[in-house]
């Protein structure tokens, strides 16, 4: 009896966990992997440096985007950021956070606002940057989509070209969209639409100099975060009048 006793308390326990084993929910779903590129090169003077990281931070922080976030049907949503310039001049000043709640929302803004530049007074290696970027998705938590939302005001002119780091590096399901910053470079529209855009769906947002830099950051996050088709929201934006 006492064998039979304990051999009955064996089975109960090992039941009991199998049964709390198959009422524990399954981890959530995560719709979207996106990794922010800042460009830091030596075109980026300290004034624009604030308008990015702080428009960035803004964006985010906006209502609209925070209902974006938090409210999507098909799971969360994983964010990182990194700033680049040179070959070897590239940081990750956010590692991968899981944007479940408005208290992760504020820890990424914290961090990103209390980031200092990494780096200044080097040249513009997009190449180098999205095979660094490349690296940073491959520790990403698994998700639907995987995005590298490429910030910058200027063209590849140290290293190779971003053709080639999509050929050597890891972007088979990768999605890379830009956003452009206008102003008296005129080949960065044109370079960036065909030189960096990557994957179905990839769209281009414009600002207008950094004063710009919030609202386009704000159009752009929405888009990926939403995951809107070309159809819903037009790819370009006019200067204003």
């Amino acid at each position: 009896m006492g064998q039979h006793g304990k051999y009955g308390r064996l089975v109960r326990l090992v039941a009991l966990l199998l049964a709390l084993l198959c009422t524990t929910p399954a981890l959530a779903q995560c719709r979207l992997a996106l990794l922010l590129a800042f460009d830091v090169s030596t075109s980026v003077d300290a004034r624009e440096y604030q308008l990015q990281r702080n428009g960035t931070a803004a964006a985010l922080n906006s209502p609209d985007i925070r209902d974006a976030i938090l409210k999507g049907q098909n799971g969360q949503v994983a964010l990182a950021m990194y700033e680049w310039s040179g070959r070897n001049q590239q940081a990750l000043i956010l590692n991968w956070q899981l944007l479940q709640s408005h208290a992760a929302i504020d820890r990424a803004i914290a961090q990103l606002l209390e980031t200092t530049r990494s780096f200044n007074e080097f040249p513009t290696a997009m190449g180098w940057s999205l095979g660094y970027g490349a690296g940073i998705l491959q520790k990403a938590p698994q998700c639907d989509r995987q995005v590298i939302d490429v910030s910058g005001d200027g063209i590849n002119n140290d290293g190779f070209s971003p053709s080639i780091a999509y050929k050597h590096f890891p972007f088979e399901w990768v999605t890379v969209n830009g956003l452009v910053v206008l102003s008296d470079d005129a080949q960065v529209d044109t370079y960036y639409r065909e030189e960096v855009l990557k994957g179905p769906g990839a769209f281009l947002e414009k600002s207008f100099g950094y004063e710009g830099f919030q609202d386009a950051m704000s159009r752009k996050l929405l888009r990926e975060i939403n995951d809107l088709t070309i159809g819903q929201i037009p790819a370009d934006h006019k200067s204003p009048g």
